[in-house]
């Protein structure tokens, strides 16, 4: 099967790389741009398969660059990334023409099914999104916002990160690569808000994840 042809839409430096070389082994990542204004002519040059598009960018948003997107090529197929897990959002992005939604906590593991679901003419929604609604209308009042954000394999990364361990022991320990645990260090940094190694290690220590 022909490898699926990737550009990446991310106004973050750090997750734009950490896609790539998500992506790379098993698709040809032809671009990568940081909003969304950027993306309306590089589609057109690149001749991507999939367009790989985070809501929230700057100058163009993109849902709004999905719509845009879609005029200009049809058969392009497009996955919507965020950190929000507002069903209302996964319903608009499918109305802006985009096949697959997923949370960006989860696309280390999800990315690459969705783009490989979409490409075969499937639609693809992250499973967290799903659990997301759930939670909307339970109302849980236990949990914070910050204890939602992170997954149960973050979590997992981030307490080996506040331990020392070096990337290369972490994927040792959880059977993953040291890229994938790269992207979920980058990912925790965005999701959270934090512009350091050393701030993660604050959190994990503040929601108990390690001790002080």
């Amino acid at each position: 099967m022909r490898r699926p042809r990737v550009l990446l839409a991310d106004d973050h430096r750090l997750l734009r790389e950490a896609f790539v070389k998500l992506l790379e082994p098993s698709c040809d990542v032809v671009g990568a741009v940081a909003d969304g204004r950027a993306l309306l002519p590089a589609a057109p040059e690149l001749r991507p398969d999939v367009v790989v598009v985070d809501v929230a960018m700057p100058l163009l948003n993109g849902l709004d660059a999905a719509r845009q997107l879609k005029r200009l090529l049809p058969a392009v197929k497009v996955v919507i990334l965020t950190v929000s897990e507002d069903p209302d959002l996964a319903a608009e992005a499918f109305r802006a023409g985009a096949s697959g939604f997923v949370l960006k906590s989860s696309a280390a593991s999800e990315l690459l099914q969705a783009i490989q679901d979409v490409t075969q003419g499937r639609s693809y929604v992250t499973p967290l999104a799903t659990r997301g609604m759930v939670d909307n209308l339970l109302h849980r009042p236990g949990a914070s916002k910050g204890d939602r954000e992170l997954s149960p394999r973050q979590r997992e990364v981030l307490q080996l990160l506040a331990e020392g361990r070096t990337m290369k022991e972490i994927g040792s320990i959880l059977k993953i690569t040291p890229r994938t645990v790269a992207f979920h260090k980058y990912s925790m940094m965005e999701l959270l808000g934090i512009k350091s190694t050393a701030e993660l290690v604050q959190f994990a220590v503040k929601k108990r994840i390690v001790s002080p």
